[in-house]
């Protein structure tokens, strides 16, 4: 009975303060990365159901396993934002990254030489903001 009146007491003075009392709940869902196809390609959308950058954009993260030794080109094209191309090591350091590729346009490209064998994260992301429609590929060089 003690415990029940001094929780009724504390929510009563933190909602006297402005605090939510449910504040504190954990987040619904965990982060996950989305499993990147056999096929090396996926056409997806970025919407602002995706992680928040803080920049008022969006990212998509895929996971991928990749070898040392591994010689990479990783394109993303997207028609509706200015695409950027994010290659996160296993360790969670930015391994790479591109904003425009070679051809002047605001598509993204990057080419990189694996050093280490592990799952490997491709973050897709608007420079700013943006989202929509993309296509992300990557090329294994023999």
């Amino acid at each position: 009975m003690v415990k029940s009146r001094l929780s009724l007491s504390i929510s009563a003075v933190l909602l006297s303060l402005g605090f939510s009392v449910f504040s504190a709940k954990a987040q619904d869902q965990i982060y996950s990365p989305i499993p990147f196809p056999e096929s090396n390609e996926i056409t997806d959308t970025l919407s602002a159901m995706d992680i928040p950058t803080g920049a008022g954009g969006y990212a998509r993260d895929y996971v991928t396993p990749l070898k040392a030794g591994d010689q990479i080109v990783i394109d993303l094209i997207s028609e509706d934002f200015d695409a950027v191309i994010r290659l996160i090591a296993p360790d969670g350091s930015t391994f790479a990254e591109n904003d425009d590729g070679p051809d002047g346009t605001t598509n993204a490209k990057l080419s990189a030489s694996i050093n280490d064998s592990g799952d490997y994260i491709l973050r897709v992301s608007p420079y700013e903001r943006g989202i929509g429609s993309f296509n992300l590929k990557v090329t294994h060089l023999d």
